[in-house]
């Protein structure tokens, strides 16, 4: 089994449930993403791009994206918590997740299609 699908599972509810939901929506939107365990987080990438992640906190599990200030639709439901790179979508039950709000954003990540980790080196590099 894939270490991220084992993090997944090792979860306690609500947590769990919460994690599946995202990953079938992820999985709907973006069937050729490839499920990775990343920094001992779970990370879907496309052809190569990181696409998002999942990291299950104390008590909220994260969606995180990268280009956040790309998005303009529901920036209402970012948190950016002090993070200069990302931002997430942040749900303590399975009720807060909003399937609507998850598929427009993925797919403004897909039509991005940049990868975040070269766009961060560049401007570090500018600075």
């Amino acid at each position: 089994m894939n270490p991220a699908e084992v993090y997944i599972l090792k979860q306690e509810e609500p947590f769990r449930s919460i994690l599946l939901q995202l990953q079938s929506v992820i999985l709907a939107i973006a069937p050729q993403a490839e499920l990775l365990y990343k920094w001992r987080i779970p990370f879907y990438y496309c052809n190569g791009i990181p696409l998002c992640y999942l990291n299950k906190s104390k008590d909220y599990v994260d969606l995180v994206f990268w280009h956040g200030n790309q998005i303009d639709k529901y920036k209402i439901k970012f948190v950016a918590a002090n993070r200069k790179s990302v931002m997430s979508l942040r749900y303590k039950t399975l009720e807060d997740i909003n399937d609507e709000v998850i598929v427009y954003v993925l797919q403004k990540q897909l039509d991005i299609n940049t990868n975040p980790f070269k766009t961060i080196l560049k401007s570090k590099r500018e600075n």
